[in-house]
């Protein structure tokens, strides 16, 4: 995913807008997900954590899925773990994706590359 984070201004009197690209990031897609979920089962893992705990930890985010499904990702986690994500991923009625930490964390962390 290619993150471009700008200001925006706009002449009103031109009916114009201009765009001064601040940052560019590459985020690899192993790193797209959300740094606080992925940093939860990071943790409930290192801590020999099993399917119940997870289950428990997406129910406890809200996540949209039902048991079955919750249980169906969790074995999966337990199988494949994530990788730690980078994005702030809100989950309100429409989810927004927040870039801060990619931005901030670019060329420190392998998956994050700044281009500009």
């Amino acid at each position: 995913m290619l993150v471009f984070a700008y200001e925006k201004h706009d002449d009103d009197t031109k009916a114009t807008g201009r765009l001064d690209i601040q940052h560019v990031v590459f985020v690899e897609a192993n790193r797209t997900a959300d740094y606080q979920t992925t940093t939860g089962i990071a943790d409930i893992l290192g801590r020999d954590g099993n399917k119940d705990d997870l289950v428990a930890f997406m129910a406890d985010r809200m996540l949209p899925v039902d048991e079955i499904e919750a249980a169906n990702i969790a074995d999966e986690i337990i199988r494949s773990p994530p990788a730690i994500g980078y994005l702030t991923i809100s989950n309100a009625l429409q989810w927004r994706l927040q870039y801060r930490r990619a931005i901030d964390q670019a060329n420190t962390v392998a998956g994050l590359s700044r281009l500009t």
